[in-house]
C-alpha cells in the first residue's frame, strides 16, 4: 500500500512513502522548500534530542489523535499543530481520519508501550524534525511517521502518518497432502554392532 502525504486543505499528493497496513492516513502541510541548485542539495542530519523528548513528542501527538478520533473533535489536535498544520480545518482533519474513527482504532496503548524507531529523529533540510517507527502491539502493530516544525522554541506537529499492520511475520499456509498420497516420515533405527567384551 502506498502512503501519500496530503497538502493541507488542498488534498494534493506531495510524496509517496511505502508503508504496509490496513489503515493509512495522513495530514500535512507542504513544507517550505528553500531554493537550491540540484548540486547543493542538503542531507538530513541527526537531531539533538534525548529519548524522553522523543517519547513525549510521539506519545502526545498520537494520544491527541486518539482523543480526536474518539470524540470526533479535531480542534485540539489542530490547535496543537504548527501554523502549517493549522491550515487544515477541524472538519478537514475529521475527513482525513474518518477511516480510523470508523474502525474505532484504539491508540491508547501508545501511552505505555515503547515505540521502536525505524527512522531515528533527524532534521530535514527544511528544518523539520522527522521520525518514524512502530508500536509492537498485538494483534496489530501501529506504524507512524511524524514531522514537527520549530515554533517559538517548541516542536509542533506538522505532519502525521499512521498505519496499522500485523505485529509479527505470518508464515504461509502449509498445503495439505492430496488424499491419494500419504506422507509418512519415520526414523529407522540403525542396526547396532554387537559389542565385544574387552579382556
Amino acid at each position: 500500500m502506498m502512503l501519500r502525504w496530503l497538502s493541507a486543505g488542498l488534498g494534493l499528493p506531495i510524496a509517496g512513502l511505502p508503508i504496509l497496513g490496513a489503515v493509512t492516513t495522513s495530514a500535512q502541510q507542504t513544507p517550505p522548500q528553500p531554493h537550491q541548485a540540484p548540486a547543493q542539495q542538503q542531507a538530513a542530519k541527526p537531531a539533538n534530542i534525548d529519548r524522553n523528548g522523543v517519547l513525549m513528542l510521539i506519545r502526545s501527538t498520537l494520544l491527541a489523535l486518539d482523543h480526536a478520533n474518539k470524540t470526533g473533535n479535531y480542534t485540539v489536535l489542530r490547535d496543537l499543530g504548527a501554523p502549517g498544520f493549522q491550515v487544515n480545518t477541524a472538519a478537514k482533519l475529521a475527513e482525513i481520519f474518518a477511516k480510523q474513527r470508523g474502525d474505532k482504532l484504539d491508540l491508547s496503548g501508545v501511552a505505555v508501550i515503547d515505540p521502536q524507531l525505524s527512522l531515528l529523529p533527524q532534521i530535514e533540510p527544511s528544518g523539520m524534525l522527522h521520525m518514524a517507527g512502530f508500536f509492537p502491539s498485538v494483534p496489530s502493530q501501529v506504524n507512524f511517521e511524524l514531522l514537527f516544525a520549530p515554533v517559538e522554541g517548541q516542536w509542533r506537529v506538522f505532519g502525521v502518518s499512521l498505519s496499522v499492520g500485523q505485529s509479527a511475520p505470518v508464515a504461509p499456509d502449509v498445503p495439505e497432502p492430496s488424499p491419494g498420497k500419504s506422507v509418512v516420515s519415520q526414523k529407522q533405527a540403525t542396526p547396532t554392532k554387537p559389542s565385544v567384551p574387552s579382556k
